[in-house]
């Protein structure tokens, strides 16, 4: 969501400015046009040519350019900029932003900016810790100014704190966030992700080889793009970032489905994306079982609740339902079959036999079928393939 938008990458006297070569190479990546304005004391630990050299552009740090009258205009970055990207941010530059203390390029532009300003402070951890900078971060704050909060590291006396300027990808992953399109924005949509395991006895189980990675990268893409996400989640490693989201951990397909029937009435929209077991013992041994005991064994095994026959049953007049299909073999017809019996909306397919993709991958290889159409992709990281999914989704809610 970068591509084409005008940045102006503000650089003070930190230790932390040889990261900003980092994110003008990101932001460029991603499409952005950048402007760097430098501080003197910013230049002391980065030169001038080296990000001139990123950005393709004159590097800007004082407010005349040469001594035949030629000068910076601050007033016309202001207009200029998309965005205002501050980053490293040390305690002196925060002071100087709350109290209007122009004596530098960076300060001028910053109260001439037009546009929204984002904040990463980078400073010792105790200084981050000091109430002028704390009560100077929280004035910026009041006034819309857009604080990347610091990552955490340990303070002189060994204790945990903050103050090291956040890393360079988070950085511009906030403001790709805050330019992302918004087309969810008030929407209810919840998701089912990873495996359920489903018990033999106190240490064994039914499961399969889900990591959740598809389920929370959609999780993740629909919080971003204003959607409130409840994630109904098997037992899976991962962790959910954007506050948005609300997850709720389940282990079971009695579980699952429980969670899932009680939330889906005042949702928007469901994405079963969870691959859960069709089949659980019928009875779950309350000791664990021994080979010496038992030999050979044999399980008997019930079909679990389908919860996408389900949801799809209960699906009200607005409602949209997704559901996925992993075959191995006859894709599309198996996909074409269960989009029906399922009552789903579209269904997203994909297949084993697309090496490297589906379970304990990062790529996934999909195609998206409705009754309508049939939409072939190429394979891509799962994040991208969530994009291509959740396009699909809100167009379906937005029509």
């Amino acid at each position: 969501m970068l591509r084409g938008k005008k940045i102006v990458l503000g650089i003070t006297g930190s230790i932390a400015a040889y990261k900003a070569c980092l994110i003008i190479r990101s932001l460029v990546k991603a499409g952005a046009e950048v402007q760097v304005v430098i501080t003197p004391a910013g230049k002391e630990f980065i030169t001038p040519i080296t990000l001139s050299a990123l950005t393709q552009k004159p590097v800007i740090s004082d407010f005349f350019a040469q001594r035949d009258g030629t000068w910076h205009s601050h007033v016309a970055l202001g207009l200029w900029a998309d965005a205002m990207l501050i980053a490293p941010c040390t305690a002196s530059t925060l002071g100087k932003m709350v109290n209007g203390v122009a004596d530098n390029m960076l300060i001028t532009t910053y109260l001439s900016m037009k546009a929204p300003v984002f904040v990463a402070p980078a400073m010792d951890l105790d200084m981050y810790r000091h109430f002028s900078t704390q009560q100077n971060l929280e004035t910026l704050k009041a006034h819309g100014v857009h604080i990347i909060e610091p990552a955490t590291g340990f303070l002189a006396s060994g204790l945990e704190g903050k103050g090291r300027m956040e890393e360079p990808e988070k950085i511009v992953a906030c403001l790709s966030d805050f330019f992302e399109e918004k087309d969810l924005e008030g929407k209810r949509i919840m998701i089912t992700a990873g495996p359920t395991y489903e018990k033999i006895d106190p240490v064994r189980f039914i499961g399969n080889y889900s990591s959740g990675k598809m389920g929370f990268a959609l999780a993740e893409e629909c919080a971003r793009r204003g959607a409130l996400v409840t994630l109904v989640s098997g037992p899976v490693s991962l962790s959910a970032a954007h506050p948005n989201i609300n997850r709720i951990d389940v282990e079971s397909c009695d579980e699952m489905f429980e969670a899932a029937v009680q939330c889906f009435p005042n949702q928007h929209a469901a994405i079963l994306c969870a691959a859960v077991a069709d089949y659980k013992p019928a009875a779950i041994a309350d000791k664990k079982l021994k080979r010496e005991t038992t030999g050979d064994m044999s399980l008997h095994l019930v079909p679990t609740h389908d919860i996408a026959k389900c949801l799809g049953e209960k699906k009200s007049k607005g409602q949209v339902l997704v559901g996925f299909a992993l075959e191995t073999n006859d894709e599309e017809t198996n996909a074409h079959k269960k989009l029906k019996s399922k009552n789903l909306d579209f269904i997203v397919l994909n297949t084993l036999r697309n090496e490297g993709t589906c379970f304990r991958s990062d790529d996934n290889q999909i195609t998206i079928i409705s009754e309508e159409t049939t939409t072939v992709f190429e394979k891509k990281k799962k994040e991208k393939v969530a994009h291509d999914i959740i396009d699909h989704l809100a167009k379906r809610l937005n029509s």
